[in-house]
């Protein structure tokens, strides 16, 4: 099904390759499951666990090398003795020092030297322990690790523990190098240790983190100050091409000046080169009146943090007025990193504006680009732009600059959903003040974009709590409702969700406080917490039916129905979509009518009504392709096939489902997914299991990429059957008992016993007759809670069929 106002799901980033059905020959499954493969079937279709998939390449996330690493020979030695001595072979390496002396150059310049020792690829976080924002959380980190591994958002548990428990099974007996950039506490750290000596964890820290050697068996390495003559190296190579015949003792005493730490070292260099006819003892002299002025205003913390404050301070100062703004005004900006919009946007500047500031800071070592038009601040740059922006800016000047990036965030999130969900965007927006949102040419431009900014988006939708924006926090946080629905981002969605419920409270915005309730809700039920779902959708009704909210109203009254449909309470979920269909009739809302009228064939379908179904289905459709509501329509025309079907009438339902594919083939994997196994059926139905082989094999490959285990189960399932009709019945039962499994773990009661009633018919033909009966008698059990007539016909047959076998 797409979406039908609750449980619409889409993939985070990986799309299908767009083949139809018969150019399709490989597929990754989950589960633990041998390899199955057909033979002397048409196509030549393999099934093979997700470990061999082609489609889940090895992570390859180092950041790039660090330009201008000088000397650290010993060092190098000593980790690399950690790599290849037996003695002194480590699993765990905490390379700590101060503040800027260079442990993530090391860390990255070593890292990318014994890259090849890990063929299963290379996993980086930066913990951000330091930062002056939030600190990474453990589970967030494994979340993104998880995924890189291959796993489906939806098959990633909530609970921290279960998500360590994962990581560490998908990381056992594989070779990966993990680097933890900038980790504050062990409790950061030991959540993300693999377990197995076959990988490598490079965790860098101003602190010792002494329970990573004492408990974790890890190996400490203390990076000093780099030696007088690398210091000067390091200088002489940052301005050679620039600058000549500097005198080395002058050299030496601004190394001395910066501490000889190589992140101010840098710095004062590229300040140095950057002005070639100036004597480099007017530089140093320039230096020391601004460490002497420093020491006037800040208390003594140590050495080594005075000399590199005193170099920002220098290197800061030099800046032409609005690079020195656009720096102070970045300690504002609440995310990990930023693009040159969004603070273009946080300057109040145009484009055009912004780019020639944005040069200068990474020019001058103050701003490091990351990757194209995107932006990052050291900690302790983040920590000096802060401190900056407190004594230069204003009260009112540093809300103006905070709320331009959030309504830039607001409005560019608004404008994205306009272009991949347009019929989603529910919340009406003031028209932006002081900000150009960004516009998007594509559906696939502004998916990327979501998927770049997701961290930022999260981290806008709190600090707009934490500058007092409420409004701004919640419209966001129910734009962003949609796009985490379509990609199965649990933890940002419930994130998110939670924090608008509060801002909506803190207005006393009832219709507000409806909305993100509604967003709990839908995401409750797409994580299967359908009791949690029940309890939300029940208070935004409430809220919606006391204020006065028709459309609110009947659009959580049709979520009630799709939870009652969930549990195959079928009388209830007609009786919540009907009195949801004559809201929206009353109002006169086509789109959300047609939507209303395929839930209720649906339920008619289910409840075996196959001709009222059809009648419904015809209705709705017209309106779907009046208003051009191509998903909607797609999964319209897959319910027609299904009722098509089992009327009889083939050619119907071939012809209305190939007709959903085709709009499938242009739009969302998620609908090519589900609607190819009723692809399936009707080629079964044809006589061509063989094509139908293909198209659940097809189907079965989208699912594990959404991560959609209950969808991949029904695929599965229909490679039992497709394989039972080419006379492989041994085949069908090992695709059968997978499918069977994850319907038992997800507690789906209906499926399962759909399930072991195709698995029982298979060990028949398997003259297997004594197993069947055993998975035939669970299947009656499973069924004895549903008395819907499709249920009861179904548990009769099952009964046939034992009486029948048995004689």
């Amino acid at each position: 099904m797409v979406d039908r106002g609750a449980d619409a799901q889409q993939p985070d980033e990986r799309r299908p390759d767009g083949r139809r059905p018969e150019h399709v020959n490989r597929s990754a499954l989950s589960g633990p499951a041998d390899l199955v493969q057909a033979r002397d079937v048409y196509g030549g279709v393999h099934f093979h666990s997700a470990d061999s998939s082609p489609s889940h390449p090895p992570p390859r996330q180092l950041p790039g090398d660090v330009r201008g690493f000088v000397n650290r020979v010993e060092e190098m030695r000593s980790l690399d003795r950690l790599l290849t001595d037996e003695l002194v072979r480590a699993a765990l390496v905490v390379i700590c020092g101060t503040a800027g002396v260079g442990k993530t150059a090391l860390a990255l310049r070593w890292a990318h030297a014994v890259r090849h020792h890990f063929p299963d690829g290379q996993l980086y976080a930066n913990l951000h322990g330091y930062d002056p924002g939030q600190p990474s959380r453990p589970e967030q980190v494994l979340d993104r690790f998880l995924r890189a591994l291959g796993i489906p958002p939806s098959a990633i548990p909530a609970d921290l523990e279960d998500r360590e428990a994962l990581y560490r099974s998908r990381l056992a007996d594989r070779r990966v190098l993990v680097v933890l950039d900038n980790a504050a506490t062990v409790r950061q750290v030991r959540p993300l240790l693999p377990g197995t000596s076959s990988c490598l964890v490079i965790v860098t820290s101003r602190t010792m983190l002494s329970g990573l050697v004492s408990r974790d068996g890890g190996r400490r390495l203390t990076l000093r100050m780099l030696s007088e003559d690398d210091a000067v190296t390091l200088l002489h190579e940052v301005t050679t091409g620039y600058r000549a015949d500097d005198d080395p003792g002058e050299l030496a005493e601004l190394a001395r000046l910066c501490a000889r730490l190589p992140l101010a070292l840098r710095i004062a260099a590229e300040r140095a080169a950057g002005r070639p006819f100036m004597p480099l003892a007017e530089l140093i002299q320039d230096l020391r009146d601004e460490s002497a002025l420093w020491d006037a205003l800040t208390t003594d913390d140590g050495e080594e943090a005075d000399a590199v404050r005193t170099v920002f301070a220098w290197s800061y100062r030099a800046l032409n007025a609005s690079a020195a703004r656009l720096f102070r005004l970045l300690g504002l900006h609440p995310g990990p990193d930023i693009s040159a919009p969004a603070a273009a946007a946080l300057a109040g500047l145009p484009m055009s504006g912004v780019r020639q500031p944005l040069d200068a800071l990474v020019g001058a070592h103050l701003l490091e680009q990351s990757a194209p038009g995107r932006y990052q601040l050291h900690d302790l740059l983040r920590a000096y732009a802060m401190d900056q922006v407190k004594q230069l800016e204003s009260d009112q000047s540093r809300r103006a600059a905070l709320v331009r990036v959030l309504t830039w965030y607001l409005h560019t999130t608004d404008a994205a959903l306009n272009r991949t969900l347009p019929f989603y965007r529910v919340v009406p927006l003031d028209p932006p003040a002081d900000v150009t949102p960004l516009t998007f040419g594509t559906a696939v431009e502004a998916d990327a974009w979501f998927t770049t900014e997701q961290d930022n988006l999260v981290a806008a939708t709190r600090a707009a709590v934490d500058a007092e924006l409420p409004r701004v926090a919640w419209q966001l946080a129910v734009l962003l409702r949609s796009v985490f629905m379509h990609r199965n981002a649990f933890d940002a969605w419930f994130a998110t969700a939670r924090t608008g419920l509060a801002a909506a409270r803190s207005l006393q915005d009832r219709r507000a406080e409806a909305e993100a309730l509604e967003s709990l809700g839908k995401a409750h039920f797409q994580a299967r917490q359908l009791a949690e779902a029940e309890e939300h959708h029940r208070a935004a009704l409430a809220i919606r039916q006391e204020v006065g909210d028709e459309h609110g109203t009947a659009v959580s009254i049709n979520a009630l129905g799709l939870l009652a449909l969930r549990h195959r309470r079928l009388d209830d979920a007609l009786a919540r979509f009907t009195e949801s269909l004559d809201i929206f009739t009353e109002r006169g809302d086509r789109r959300w009518q047609a939507l209303l009228l395929s839930n209720l064939a649906e339920t008619r379908y289910e409840l075996g009504d196959l001709t009222d179904a059809v009648t419904l289905l015809e209705r709705a459709l017209a309106v779907q392709r009046d208003i051009d509501d191509r998903g909607q329509e797609g999964n319209s025309l897959f319910f027609l096939s299904m009722a098509l079907r089992e009327l009889g009438r083939i050619d119907g339902a071939r012809a209305a489902i190939e007709a959903a594919i085709a709009i499938a083939e242009g739009g969302s994997p998620l609908w090519l997914a589900h609607w190819l196994v009723e692809y399936a059926r009707v080629q079964r139905a044809l006589g061509r299991p063989a094509e139908a082989l293909e198209a659940v094999h097809r189907a079965a490959t989208i699912q594990r990429q959404l991560g959609d285990r209950s969808r991949e189960a029904m695929a599965l399932d229909g490679a039992g059957e497709a394989y039972r009709e080419l006379g492989q019945p041994d085949q069908a039962i090992a695709f059968h008992l997978r499918a069977a499994t994850v319907h038992r773990n997800l507690g789906d009661d209906w499926q399962l016993a759909l399930t072991l009633d195709h698995l029982a018919t298979a060990l028949t033909d398997a003259g297997r007759s004594e197993e069947a009966h055993r998975w035939w008698g669970e299947a009656i059990e499973r069924l004895a809670g549903f008395p819907d007539p499709r249920a009861v016909g179904l548990r009769q047959r099952i009964e046939s069929n034992l009486q029948s076998t048995a004689d």
